[in-house]
């Protein structure tokens, strides 16, 4: 994995941490991308008899499904061999359309003081959890050229593993461990400034997510996936006739 992917993962990390940290503080005591904690905050929920408290949690897994399944659409049969970093421009293109999704939180929130209530609330859950569900699509779409940067117990029990037995050595290892820091650092940043000026706490995940795309050369990226249609129009994912 090249130079380049690494700084996106890094980026994507960053804005995943920035985005649950927020949906966590301010758009219902729910997380926008890590799903195992919605489930679990669902059964809790029911197991307590608290029934009005399962509707966030549900809508943020609707919303994490339909940005997922959204983003396997796009980029179904993209090859996931992207050993060098380059993304295909599906992938790229995904990410751009979750920027402007990220946004559309960022404006919104913004507009609304910072503290989104009621409908509104629901909304911006819903469609900051479609952004993660598509940003976790689009790395599985990308194959050995990215890795997860959504959910991280993998990353670290990776991380942890490989550190004791050795097979983990040379800045990959770096690379993982700085991952685990940026959602660390992106969530208590975007917090600070929801705190300290809460109009401007839903900017950082767009911010980030747009860098992210930017050092990935969406252009070129873009550019060579529309190509591949036009030269190949009869070929479907399967590398077979439509």
């Amino acid at each position: 994995m090249n130079k380049r992917a690494q700084i996106s993962l890094l980026l994507l990390a960053g804005a995943s941490g920035a985005v649950d940290a927020l949906a966590f503080t301010a758009l219902g005591t729910v997380f926008a991308g890590v799903m195992t904690g919605n489930l679990v905050l669902l059964g809790i929920s029911a197991g307590r008899g608290f029934w009005n408290d399962v509707g966030a949690p549900l809508l943020a897994l609707g919303g994490y499904a339909v940005g997922a399944a959204l983003t396997a659409l796009v980029c179904r049969g993209v090859r996931r061999d992207g050993g060098r970093g380059a993304w295909p421009g599906q992938v790229v293109g995904c990410l751009a359309a979750q920027t402007v999704l990220l946004g559309f939180v960022a404006v919104t929130g913004g507009v609304l003081g910072g503290e989104p209530s009621g409908a509104w609330r629901d909304v911006l859950l819903v469609v900051a959890a479609v952004a993660m569900g598509g940003q976790s699509a689009a790395m599985v779409a990308a194959g050995t050229g990215a890795a997860p940067t959504t959910y991280f117990t993998g990353t670290l029990t990776t991380l942890v593993t490989g550190t004791v037995d050795g097979s983990a050595r040379g800045a990959g290892q770096w690379w993982v461990a700085g991952r685990l820091f940026a959602v660390v650092g992106a969530a208590a940043a975007a917090v600070a400034l929801w705190r300290a000026a809460a109009p401007w706490g839903f900017v950082p995940p767009a911010v980030l997510t747009a860098a992210a795309v930017v050092c990935q050369k969406p252009a070129q990226r873009l550019r060579r996936a529309v190509t591949s249609v036009h030269e190949n129009p009869l070929h479907g994912p399967g590398n077979g006739t439509l």
